[in-house]
């Protein structure tokens, strides 16, 4: 495994910590009047989600993981599981939802998404930032109602649940935020 210090530190590195993979979600580099510099990071676990944040010493070594990125397009749900083509090799594989995380609220049939492992195993699902989905479900709008700024619940053909403007009607097409799941124009 390649070595970094932690002044090379990123947004969305991806490090090894006690045999446990991390990916940094923030950074901040503090150098106080008395003492040693250090580094104050916000780490998200890539086996179960969670975050945990950590100090350094600035300038100490630490384990950056190699991952290996494939484009694979998103085919099936079998059972819970969600089933990804490798475009390169048309080989299939199985992706637990806890690898998904929020992804899997974005993800219909055909749509191609970023798979990283490690060591073989799928450690992360990365979609783009906005996506297009149909509206499943929704209340119609009503004759009148004109509040600048209203919205309705909408439920997407994935099974999402978001709020629309009123003038959106059930079978219209949506861009979605992923990292926020926020409505962001109508398609």
């Amino acid at each position: 495994m390649p070595a970094i210090t932690t002044n090379d530190l990123k947004n969305g590195i991806t490090l090894e910590l006690d045999k446990v993979l991390f990916q940094v979600v923030e950074f901040q580099h503090v150098k106080p009047g008395k003492g040693g510099a250090f580094v104050r990071t916000k780490l998200r676990n890539l086996r179960n989600g969670s975050v945990i944040d950590r100090t350094f010493n600035a300038g100490i070594r630490v384990e950056q993981a190699v991952l290996e990125k494939k484009d694979m397009q998103f085919l099936y749900r079998d059972g819970e599981d969600y089933v990804f083509m490798d475009m390169e090799t048309y080989d299939q594989q199985s992706v637990a939802p806890v690898a998904l995380g929020d992804a899997a609220d974005y993800m219909v049939e055909n749509s191609v998404a970023i798979i990283a492992f490690h060591n073989g195993e799928i450690v992360t699902v990365e979609i783009p930032a906005a996506v297009e989905l149909t509206v499943a479900d929704t209340d119609p709008g009503i004759q009148g109602d004109r509040v600048s700024g209203a919205r309705k619940p909408a439920t997407l053909e994935t099974g999402k649940l978001l709020q629309v403007p009123l003038f959106i009607n059930v079978g219209d097409k949506v861009k979605v935020d992923t990292r926020t799941g926020d409505y962001i124009t109508r398609v």
